[in-house]
């Protein structure tokens, strides 16, 4: 986004932004201009991975008892998703999957703070392959868990056939069905991505309207270029809010499911 602001300010970067505009080029110097493997968001998503890698590593090399800043900082939030989700939405059993919810929760945090972080300023979960691909996994697995734990035709019966009457039952079965094995990924990726789809755009509107009002011809529509980036530093903040929270959100419904297919009735 940094670019294009200093492309329109001189002049040379159409308006409005558009969907195209999540759609990079590669930055290795032999890809062609359609190349996609290796673009700005797939190193992004290498540098979120080997951050918390080399972080929890480092945190966790010499472990003491009064911890350092940055041990105290990974034990917090392993604490936080140990016992604010995993203990609390599946009970003892959760401990189990909280490794996994940290993990989750960490790259998703880690990869929505990269949209307001100077020159990167784009989530990669702005593109729906990478909310997709986490719904996709959170979905094998809590049905893997749930056929674990209750055997696959006891488990496809309690996930179907809800405690009803039975002439309700040729309503109600269809309905669980694409609500449990349809809907809940294609929500929990759907969620994370509009939101940081969204994000992106209102920030890179604010943002490069204010160069437009700046570049106006009339000089009483120039000063409206300050409110504008006013109005994108504010929505800045509120970006980082929503980052955190949709990191959570995701997290917090994928031990939601797993919950649901560990629990004895349905």
């Amino acid at each position: 986004m940094f670019g294009q602001t200093v492309a329109l300010a001189q002049s040379e970067l159409p308006w409005p932004p558009s969907v195209e505009d999540f759609f990079l080029p590669s930055i290795l110097p032999w890809g062609e201009h359609n190349n996609y493997w290796f673009t700005k968001i797939t190193l992004m998503v290498w540098l979120a991975v080997g951050f918390l890698i080399i972080y929890f590593l480092l945190s966790y090399r010499k472990p003491k008892l009064v911890p350092t800043k940055k041990q105290w900082i990974a034990e917090s939030v392993y604490g936080f998703v140990r016992n604010n989700v995993a203990v609390e939405m599946i009970g003892h059993r959760g401990v189990a999957f909280a490794p996994y919810f940290t993990t989750l929760f960490c790259f998703i945090l880690v990869t929505n703070i990269f949209g307001i972080i100077p020159f990167l300023q784009l989530s990669p979960n702005s593109h729906i392959a990478f909310p997709a691909f986490m719904a996709v996994i959170s979905y094998v697995m809590f049905i893997w868990v749930g056929i674990r734990h209750h055997g696959f035709g006891k488990y496809v019966k309690a996930s179907l056939i809800p405690p009803a009457p039975w002439y309700i039952l040729p309503i109600l079965v269809p309905i669980e069905f694409a609500s449990t094995f349809l809907f809940r990924p294609i929500t929990l990726a759907l969620r994370l991505f509009a939101n940081m789809f969204a994000g992106h755009i209102i920030l890179l509107v604010f943002t490069v309207g204010g160069f437009v009002l700046l570049n106006a011809e009339s000089i009483f529509i120039k000063p409206a270029s300050v409110i504008s980036w006013i109005m994108a530093i504010a929505l800045t903040f509120l970006e980082a809010l929503i980052a955190v929270l949709q990191a959570y959100i995701f997290v917090v419904l994928t031990a939601s499911y797993v919950q649901g297919s560990l629990a004895d009735e349905h």
